[in-house]
């Protein structure tokens, strides 16, 4: 094991995966604050990945660990219908993360960073007892300039998903029984929670659409942030039939003896865009996004239902 003596270790280990210029970078890391220049608004956000919480090393690759920290940051940018600009990063080390394992991870997320344009301008670092990782990210509007919110949805308004839900759910399932091994039998599921896809271009693009009232990302599941979505006092009646899931999702709830549409909505970490559309407006978000499938209506009643039945609006909670 090699380890990283110093922190000028460790500074010169980013230095090799991450350059120091980028667009509206005045000054980058190595002084005591990073100088940035932007001429309009931004949107900045934070996360915290830590071991044993958000990830374990036990088939967590360090690359994996280096990517999903930054992934989950791009994605509350993507969900606000914008594009990435930069990003800060703090580490906390402990004894037993050699430098083997720091170059992996940075290399894993120097590569989404390549990916998205996005350089990384200073930091902290900190040893500790596990490995912590916490970044913010900042993002710029697309060409409409509006940044898309929560809470502005209508009685009678599409709600539609970008991306699969439910699927990391899986894959952590999988992963916490089998470990790695349980690749072979759901793949897409495993790598929908080691390595989850931002929807950076379909944000910009649904943010071009007038008709989108609010939209966000599916971080802690459908039931718990559909509410967070809309205004209070409204509700949502979901339609989610088997064929609408992914494969893999109904497969391993077949398997478990569970309904695969409530594997689906109690499913966290799909990072998956969820919004809502006028209905004159839903086929303009077909168009702009095809991806994008219709799950339901927004109700006027302050109540859920998924397939015609009511359903628990529970999901992950840190402090549940």
């Amino acid at each position: 094991m090699t380890r990283l003596r110093s922190e000028d270790d460790f500074l010169a280990l980013i230095d090799r995966h991450f350059p120091r210029t980028g667009a509206g970078i005045e000054l980058s890391r190595g002084d005591d604050a990073a100088i940035l220049h932007w001429p309009g608004k931004v949107c900045v956000t934070t996360d915290l990945f830590l071991e044993d919480v958000h990830f374990r090393r036990a088939y967590f690759s360090p690359a994996d660990v280096g990517y999903k920290a930054l992934a989950v940051n791009i994605s509350d940018v993507a969900a606000m219908g914008c594009r990435p600009l930069g990003f800060t990063c703090c580490l906390e080390s402990p004894d037993d993360a050699d430098r083997e394992y720091w170059e992996e991870a940075m290399a894993g997320m120097a590569a989404l960073a390549r990916e998205f344009a996005v350089p990384l301008v200073g930091g902290d670092l900190s040893r500790g007892d596990k490995i912590g990782i916490g970044i913010a990210l900042w993002g710029e509007a697309g060409p409409t300039g509006r940044f898309l919110r929560r809470g502005a949805a209508a009685p009678g308004d599409v709600l539609f998903v970008v991306g699969p839900i439910g699927l990391a759910r899986v894959g952590l399932a999988v992963l916490e029984k089998e470990g790695l091994a349980g690749a072979a039998h759901f793949p897409a599921a495993v790598a929908a929670h080691l390595r989850p896809v931002p929807q950076v271009a379909a944000g910009l693009a649904l943010a071009a659409v007038p008709e989108v009232s609010a939209c966000m990302d599916v971080s802690d599941g459908l039931a718990r942030d559909l509410p967070r979505l809309l205004p209070a006092g409204l509700g949502a009646d979901l339609f989610l039939p088997p064929t609408q899931l992914h494969p893999e999702v109904t497969a391993h709830a077949a398997g478990h003896g569970r309904k695969p549409e409530q594997e689906a909505v109690h499913g966290g970490e799909d990072y998956a865009l969820l919004g809502c559309v006028s209905p004159a407006g839903w086929p303009a978000v077909r168009a702009a996004v095809p991806g994008a499938a219709a799950i339901g209506m927004v109700s006027p009643k302050n109540a859920f239902t998924l397939n015609g039945a009511p359903f628990d609006m529970a999901g992950f909670d840190h402090f549940g």
